[in-house]
């Protein structure tokens, strides 16, 4: 299986967009869990959204909710994270993981321990 490999990430101020990709290779498969974590200086690594890959179950932090999107793409494997209306503790590395799921669901979706492949991360700071 190949890694996963996010991009996106960039400098942008407060109310700004992003839209953050994971390449998934073979992560990308119906009945896996793919989420979004994000980790800022001096803090633990907290998940922000999870999806359920191959149906339509996601879940999201409290921080994410209105704001953030998270989605799959089945033609090119991977998932996105929109995210809008960005605020200056949003700033952090962002990283992709991916887990197996169950019953279509995504158990713990958002607790790192559940999660065994991550990928490399990718910046985004939000300035004031």
């Amino acid at each position: 299986q190949g890694p996963l490999v996010e991009s996106g990430g960039d400098s942008v101020q407060t109310g700004g967009s992003l839209r953050l990709s994971c390449a998934a290779s073979d992560h990308f498969r119906s009945g896996n869990c793919m989420a979004w974590f994000r980790q800022a200086p001096g803090k633990e690594r907290e998940g922000v959204a999870a999806i359920y890959i191959g149906g339509s179950t996601t879940y999201y932090a409290d921080s994410a909710k209105g704001r953030f999107a998270i989605s799959q793409d089945y033609a090119k494997n991977a998932i996105y994270l929109q995210m809008n209306s960005l605020k200056p503790e949003d700033t952090a590395v962002y990283y992709c993981a991916t887990t197996t799921g169950y019953n279509g669901e995504c158990p713990g979706p958002l607790l790192r321990p559940r999660y065994n492949t991550w990928g490399q991360g990718t910046q985004v700071t939000v300035s004031s």
